[in-house]
């Protein structure tokens, strides 16, 4: 009984969502990022137009414009992915959903795919933020990745600890 009580707890961990390089949130050419106001996390320069969830959780946001996907994972963590910056005057354009708000989801699920090519040529950058929103209220530590470069599901690239 002693035992259990004193054990470690294993880290939470939260999956790439995409395939690509791996940008630390402070080099996003967006300040709402790169300053963190957002929240503690990393980014991704993608190599395709495919995003996975990281987690095992909820969705619980999706934006009218397609761009971005709020998910609360099983273990109370808010993760936004923001595909790209100054993609919501896309206005959808170039992304196709797989979710809806309310849906649960896994790790490796297929939440969105996206036009790489037309991103590119349509908005300032395809890099994507994955920020923890309830980072700075949730008393848990976060541990960022040194890889740098992410698979899809397989990458561990942020883990939390109470």
């Amino acid at each position: 009984m002693l035992k259990s009580l004193f054990k470690k707890k294993e880290a939470e961990k939260i999956y790439a969502a995409l395939n690509g390089k791996i940008v630390k949130l402070e080099e996003v050419p967006d300040p709402v990022f790169s300053q963190k106001m957002m929240g503690e996390g990393i980014a991704i320069q993608p190599t395709e137009g495919k995003v996975v969830s990281p987690v095992d959780g909820k969705i619980v946001q999706v934006m009218d414009s397609k761009h971005a996907i709020g998910i609360e994972d099983t273990n109370g963590n808010e993760i936004l992915i923001h595909v790209g910056l100054e993609t919501v005057a896309l206005n959808g354009e170039g992304f196709n959903l797989h979710i809806q708000v309310g849906d649960s989801v896994t790790v490796g699920q297929l939440l969105m795919e996206f036009d790489l090519a037309y991103i590119e040529a349509n908005a300032k950058s395809t890099v994507t933020p994955i920020v923890i929103t309830n980072s700075g209220t949730s008393g848990k530590t976060f541990t960022l990745t040194d890889e740098q470069q992410a698979t899809a599901s397989e990458t561990v690239l942020i883990q939390a600890t109470k």
